[in-house]
């Protein structure tokens, strides 16, 4: 068994870790003006954004390294009736199809190196809805205990500017067990001088 998968079994085992129940908050905001089809969810833990997304009508894919995160999303997706396909294994050993998914929902994993491949496996068209931790210089109480697993201000933008950046955001948000500083994109496969901008309610 492999160091991160041991370490994450370890911290899934325990009753008191909880992760929060809601998907991305932007993720839920948008899911209207998103493309309808397949959708993958990466590192989905209890699988928050994979039931979310399930519970919408997309075929989903969900994949976390943890073997005891994954039989809790699904015990969790057993109790809501919902179907996901969960995969346990790292990505860095995941074959991404090119063109094969609508929406991909990324939190809280730092994935940078991984993130040509997430792109590639867009469909044209398809949307990637990624929030992960930033190092900060205000007080915060969720998120990695070292700094490098933190992104610095801008990482995430600048990784997906060959993408069409429909949202970006760096904050101090309420999360899970407190405050986190956290940056939120929203990016699109698409090209060109000349798009479309969906018009969100309030």
């Amino acid at each position: 068994m492999s160091d991160e998968r041991e370490r994450w079994n370890e911290r899934y085992s325990d009753v008191e870790f909880e992760l929060p129940d809601d998907p991305i908050p932007e993720l839920e905001r948008r899911i209207a003006t998103l493309p309808e089809g397949r959708a993958l969810d990466v590192a989905t833990g209890t699988g928050r954004n994979a039931l979310f997304l399930a519970a919408q009508g997309y075929d989903v894919d969900a994949i976390d390294v943890s073997d005891e995160a994954i039989e809790r999303a699904r015990q969790r997706a057993d109790e809501r009736d919902l179907e996901v396909n969960w995969q346990r294994a790292d990505l860095a050993d995941v074959d991404l199809s090119t063109d094969e998914y609508d929406v991909i929902a990324v939190s809280f994993f730092a994935a940078l190196e991984h993130l040509p491949d997430l792109k590639e496996a867009l469909a044209p068209g398809g949307v990637l809805v990624y929030e992960h931790h930033l190092r900060s210089a205000d007080p915060v109480e969720v998120g990695p205990s070292s700094e490098r697993f933190r992104y610095r201000s801008n990482d995430l933008l600048r990784a997906c500017l060959d993408l069409t950046i429909l949202s970006y955001a760096e904050r101090r948000r309420p999360v899970a067990g407190g405050t986190a500083a956290v940056a939120t994109l929203v990016a699109r496969n698409s090209r060109g001088g000349t798009q479309s901008y969906p018009k969100l309610t309030e």
